[in-house]
């Protein structure tokens, strides 16, 4: 059995931002996703699928999410973390 994964969440100086460090290597060069139809990884597609989630950037062990400014974090904030755990559980 693997190590179970730890997930935690960081605000940023960005409102519209927010940072979710995992003990896993989300990716091993930096990566930015802006559409769904482009992004390489499984989870980004999901992560922009999200209503409100306007860009995603991850590296090393973390993912930075961008929200519309119309959307909240209560909303989205439990939606990214379920996409995330699937993921990388």
């Amino acid at each position: 059995m693997g190590v179970p994964l730890e997930l935690t969440v960081q605000g940023t100086p960005n409102p519209h931002a927010a940072k979710f460090t995992l003990n896993r290597v989300v990716a091993a060069q930096s990566a930015t996703y802006r559409e769904a139809a482009s992004a390489s990884a499984a989870w980004a597609k999901e992560l922009l699928g999200i209503a409100g989630v306007t860009q995603v950037f991850a590296l090393n062990n973390f993912i930075t999410v961008n929200k519309a400014s119309e959307a909240t974090w209560d909303v989205i904030g439990p939606q990214i973390e379920a996409v995330l755990r699937r993921a990388f559980a």
